[in-house]
């Protein structure tokens, strides 16, 4: 429900991306993973010259003995091994309070792993949970009654595709929460699948009819009913994504920033009655709203008056047993990855139902099981070494600011004012959420879901015309990821991440800065990429540059983007097309990932010299400013399936990890020093482009 609340992350993970690569029914037991390493030796693959390849140099031995997992589309050194760890200390906690639980919480998220886990159920059960939905669609009567299903639909806790409604801070008074809508309602990762004509997306729209044909035949209708269903399904979504915004264009705050009255929202989509949906789903109050993408809600208003009432009949039917695909008998299931997992991702074999059920209790719970999972496995010197290490890098930052030639003097106050303004929450949430209301049952997971849904919404409307609360968090604290929220000028590690390899008090300091010091300085960074630095210090969409210093800046942004949109993802083959980089779309990761990159460096050298120490100094063959460079490296070692990786160029704001290594050091002259490059090599060019 938290619709439009963009917050800049470290890395979408291939669950994220790759939607209803669900779990199958197994229960086999878990094999805990092994501690992972902070920095790897034997990783390095030294019959490659770093300054030609550094990415294949540092990671190529890896990359050889790590093939992607059958249940991975993505299988990467840090991220995944350490998001497998976690899960599983997750799953051991989970599993216990399943089986004994000790306390009210462990009670309530032990009921929620175990009634995902119950696939004996969801097999006997059938459809007969989807009924109540089922029915609600099928008396669909006229167009009008699109919005009234909606509605119903979104109250229930059903699947509501069409749009996303919530509550967000107000992009120029981030002190305000308030409505807004935003554009959804596709089946396929992005517009492009819809639009672009080419021999690749056309035959994933042929293969995409006949999967949702599939689903409504095992749903009960014939194959000829069904094919003309899964037919109206894919016109009306043709349509949605030929009104949608681009993902490129969004990423730019005032292209998303559209304040409208009720009655200026109900002109421009007259066919919507939105005053009945704001009712279904109980939300107090509003007079104005932010309507992120306008175009769509014209269109989307046009085609209910010109769509078919059995149209909307199938393409209600379609999302609703869509979103539930994960949670439906083993028929169903086995459908919805075959398409989504195998065909769009290049997922060899469906993941484990605990690896499932795990995630889907902690993305329900997951300030609940966050409690007891932080008290095993995040000390508080973890927490107060992170500080010291976050202080370290804002403080490089703050030296990085002062010594740029392209910025004037007043931009550089208001740059330093706006540092000094970020928050840092590190670990997990001062308090914790309160989830006495969720009623939760061990015998009913689709209820569970429901109510879960529900719970959210009324969480997140809950916070309409409410003081904001600086302390609320975005993700759960077994995440292994991190986040920059410009509304809020605050950057986000939850405990999850800060764990080797990434962060391990044992190793030298290179190595922590090229590990958690470039994370921490990628996040900082984000608050002055091409979309943070158009939010001031209290989170408002203001300019604060001058004009000859934004024009600069665009000119240095534009150089990363050009730079990386030159980068391939994946090469051509028969009839299909290399794939490059969009060099707009990643734009602010890999400003964050170049700006993290020199930062974390001025910080370790901060630190070292306050320890009489320098980075000449030797440990295994390698100097500390050689070690940094390859514990940064290390942190991106990654294998992906080509599908994923054309996926994740359309869809993901982040380069892969041999373009966020290799992009990054090039654009850094005290890599090439370091590994004693000559100008003009691959990796130490002889223009490089830098904002930060």
């Amino acid at each position: 429900m938290n619709c439009i609340r963009l917050t800049s992350v470290l890395l979408l993970t291939a669950g994220t991306v790759f939607a209803q690569t669900a779990a199958a029914p197994d229960n086999s037991r878990p094999t805990e993973p092994a501690a992972i390493k902070s920095f790897d030796l034997k990783a390095i693959d030294k019959s490659v010259d770093p300054c030609v390849d550094f990415y294949q140099y540092a990671c190529g031995n890896w990359i050889k003995a790590n093939p992607i997992p059958a249940d991975q589309v993505r299988w990467a050194r840090s991220f995944s091994l350490l998001g497998e760890r976690n899960r599983y200390l997750l799953w051991e906690e989970l599993s216990a309070a399943a089986k004994d639980p000790k306390t009210p919480l462990e009670k309530q998220y032990g009921d929620y792993y175990a009634a995902c886990m119950d696939t004996s159920r969801i097999e006997q059960e059938g459809l007969k949970p989807l009924d109540p939905a089922l029915k609600r669609i099928s008396e669909l009567k006229d167009a009008k009654g699109v919005s009234t299903l909606m509605g119903d639909l979104e109250g229930a806790g059903d699947a509501a595709p069409l749009f996303r409604f919530g509550v967000q801070q107000d992009d120029k008074d981030s002190s305000r929460q308030i409505a807004a809508l935003s554009q959804a309602g596709l089946s396929l990762p992005d517009r492009d699948y819809y639009l672009v004509d080419n021999p690749r997306f056309q035959k994933i729209r042929a293969e995409f009819v006949e999967h949702v044909t599939r689903m409504f035949t095992l749903a009960g209708d014939s194959p000829e009913e069904a094919g003309k269903e899964a037919a109206a399904v894919m016109q009306i979504e043709t349509a949605l994504a030929r009104s949608s915004t681009s993902r490129t264009a969004l990423r730019q705050p005032e292209n998303r920033y559209h304040i409208y009255t009720l009655t200026e929202l109900d002109k421009l989509a007259p066919e919507f009655d939105f005053s009945y949906y704001f009712k279904a789903v109980k939300v107090s109050r509003f007079d104005t709203l932010n309507v992120a993408t306008p175009d769509y809600f014209k269109e989307l208003s046009e085609l209910i008056a010109t769509e078919p009432v059995p149209a909307w009949k199938s393409y209600f039917r379609w999302h609703l047993l869509h979103a539930a695909a994960s949670n439906l008998p083993k028929a169903f299931f086995d459908e919805n990855f075959a398409f989504y997992g195998r065909t769009l991702a290049g997922q060899r074999e469906p993941t484990p139902r605990w690896k499932q059920c795990t995630s889907m209790t902690d993305r329900a719970l997951g300030e609940a099981v966050g409690q007891d999972w932080v008290k095993v496995n995040f000390p508080p010197s973890s927490k107060a070494s992170m500080e010291k290490l976050v202080a370290a890098l804002e403080k490089s930052l703050g030296e990085d600011i002062q010594t740029l030639p392209w910025m004037s003097e007043a931009t550089k106050k208001a740059a330093a004012e706006k540092l000094a303004m970020i928050r840092n929450k590190i670990g997990y949430p001062e308090k914790w959420r309160d989830y006495s209301a969720l009623k939760v049952s061990r015998d009913d997971l689709m209820g569970n879901l429901r109510r879960t849904a529900v719970f959210e919404r009324d969480w997140n409307l809950g916070h309409l015309g409410k003081p904001v609360d600086e302390k609320e968090w975005d993700m759960t604290p077994p995440t292994v990821n991190a986040y920059y929220d410009p509304s809020m000028n605050d950057i986000n590690f939850p405990a999850g991440i800060l764990q080797p390899p990434f962060f391990d008090p044992t190793i030298d300091p290179a190595v922590n800065y090229g590990g958690i010091g470039v994370v921490i300085g990628h996040e900082i960074t984000h608050g002055f990429d091409d979309e943070g630095s158009q939010y001031d210090g209290k989170g408002d969409l203001r300019e604060w540059q001058t004009p000859a210093d934004r024009a600069a800046f665009k000119e240095r942004t534009g150089c990363v983007a050009d730079e990386y949109s030159g980068f391939e993802a994946a090469p051509a083959h028969g009839d299909v097309a290399e794939q490059k980089l969009n060099g707009r779309l990643t734009l602010g990761e890999n400003t964050a990932d170049n700006g993290g990159l020199r930062i974390a460096y001025i910080a370790l050298q901060n630190t070292l010299a306050s320890e009489g120490k320098n980075l000449d100094e030797t440990i295994d063959g390698y100097t500390e400013a050689q070690r940094y460079f390859l514990g940064f490296a290390q942190v991106w070692c990654q294998n992906q399936t080509e599908q994923a990786a054309r996926q994740s160029a359309l869809v993901d704001p982040h380069s892969p990890g041999r373009w966020r290594v290799n992009g990054s050091v090039q654009n850094f002259d005290a890599f090439g020093k370091a590994f004693g490059c000559k100008k003009g090599q691959p990796m130490y060019p002889q223009h490089s482009c830098r904002v930060w």
